[in-house]
Formats: C-alpha cells, structure tokens, sequence
C-alpha cells in the first residue's frame, strides 16, 4: 500500500486498477462511505486519470463537463500538472431555479460546496492541439455562469491523500448547480467578479476568479490541454468549473449554502444524504 507521499516501483496491473474503479464507483452508487482507498494509490496521475477513465466507462450516465481543482506545488509529480480534472454527470448538472437546490453529499464521507465560476464551450476545440496558453484559451467561443460545484465522495480523507487519489474518484465531484449567464466575460476585468459563500447563515469564505491562480483563463487552458492530451478534447456544449472561487466549504447533510456573486447571482442550496437516487 502506498502512501499520498509515498512512491511505487511500478504502475499496479489493470485488473487493480479496475477494481479501485469498481468499488468507488458502488460506493457512490449506494451513498456508502469508504474508511480507506480501496487498493493501492497510483503512482502518479497518469494512472490515477487510467482509474478515473475506468469509473467513468462503468458509470450509468454521460460526461457533460469537468471540473477544475488547482494542485499545490508541493503535491505535484513528473507531470507538472498545476491543476486536475474530474467528469460532471448529466443527471448531476442542476440548473438554479431560484429556489434552494438540493444537492447530495456523502454522509460518513467528505462533503463540501465551493463557489464556482463556469465556462461553456459554444465551438469544439480542435482535438489535436495539445497546448494551450490562457490567451488562446480566451478566443475560444464560450459563455461563462455562475455556479456551485458539490465537492463529494464515499472517501473522507480524499483531500488529505492528495491529487492522485483526488482524480481516481472523479475529482471528488459529485454534481454542480449552473447559475445565470455573466456576459461578456472575456471583455472583464476578473477582479470585479467577487464572490462570498455562507454556511447555514455564516460567513465561511470570500474572494472571485482572481483568486484562481492565473485566472479563468489559465484554468480554461489546462482542460482543454488535459483534455485532448487524455483523448478527450473538449466538446461544444461541455462545461468547465474553473476551480474554487471562496474556497472549499464543508457541508454535512441537513446544512444549507448560499453563495452570493456580486452584481449577477445568489445561488441556494441544501445538502441532503448521497444515495441511489443520484445514480
């Protein structure tokens, strides 16, 4: 067994990979808690994101965008991968109404919301380019929205184990509320977009898209970097959580969010026991 500091002499057999990828993905599918990583942590992220593709073929629902989660520098491997990425489900993309969503955690778990801000592709991207600067990812067509990821899994120390047990159970994602339209996003000045997330009526967290290292931009390059570097290239209509806004708030069943987007959206939500409802 390795450690999320540790390192392997070599990547686990397929067989092993398939079943860490079995059992999160039963876990998730019966709202059931994991008190430990179901095998051997993958060496790097290149087989954590082999474990990923395997959950994500055994899941019963389709891709329909991904998330972002930035990478400390001291967590990083040979990849130099800044950031991570995992799938966001049809079923598990809710759009705001007005009224408070309800959105499913784990109980026994880690659950958390984070405020997020959410970019649309409106054009494919071109499936060979495999680099992407922030510039070119900015004359992308898209539309950018407000939006609260559900920050999830059967596995409550995910975050502590690290990136590659982060990726291995679909970037612990477990849906994400799509708020109003922002317009003209690319004509912005990120530093206006202000952000505040409250737990249960309190204050928990405050910051915008300039607290995203490089910005939206840099966030936009790398999925559509790692995207078409996996063999996924991005798709129009697919959307991209750009990373935690606020921060990354916990949240426990019977709690309620609101999240406040200054000038353009109050998204409300209410956390309710992950189960075989969200499969």
């Amino acid at each position: 067994m390795s450690t999320a500091t540790g390192h392997q002499d070599a990547t686990p057999p397929l067989p092993e990979l398939a079943g860490i990828a079995d059992r999160f993905v039963a876990a998730r599918r019966a709202g059931a808690a994991l008190e430990a990583f179901p095998g051997q942590i993958p060496a790097d992220l290149v087989t954590a994101y082999q474990v990923q593709d395997l959950a994500i073929a055994r899941w019963p629902d389709r891709v329909v965008g991904w998330k972002v989660g930035f990478i400390a520098p001291e967590r990083r491997d040979v990849s130099g991968d800044e950031r991570l990425l995992g799938p966001i489900f049809a079923r598990q993309l809710w759009n705001a109404t007005g009224d408070s969503t309800a959105i499913p955690v784990f109980v026994g778990g880690f659950g958390a919301v984070e405020a997020e801000y959410v970019l649309r592709l409106d054009a494919d991207a071109p499936a060979d380019k495999l680099e992407w600067t922030p510039e070119e990812a900015a004359a992308v067509p898209s539309t950018l929205f407000a939006g609260v990821e559900v920050a999830s899994s059967p596995l409550a120390t995910i975050n502590e184990l690290g990136p590659r047990v982060v990726v291995s159970d679909f970037g612990n994602n477990n849906g994400l509320v799509l708020g109003p339209q922002i317009p003209d996003w690319a004509a912005l000045d990120e530093a206006t977009l202000l952000a505040e997330t409250f737990i249960d009526g309190a204050s928990v967290g405050t910051g915008g898209a300039g607290r995203l290292p490089g910005g939206l931009r840099a966030a936009f390059a790398f999925a559509l970097a790692r995207s078409a570097r996996r063999g996924r290239p991005l798709k129009a209509g697919e959307y991209i959580a750009t990373g935690n806004a606020t921060g990354i708030h916990d949240i426990v069943a019977g709690q309620v969010a609101r999240v406040v987007f200054d000038g353009y959206a109050t998204l409300d939500c209410h956390a309710v026991p992950a189960g075989n409802a969200d499969a």
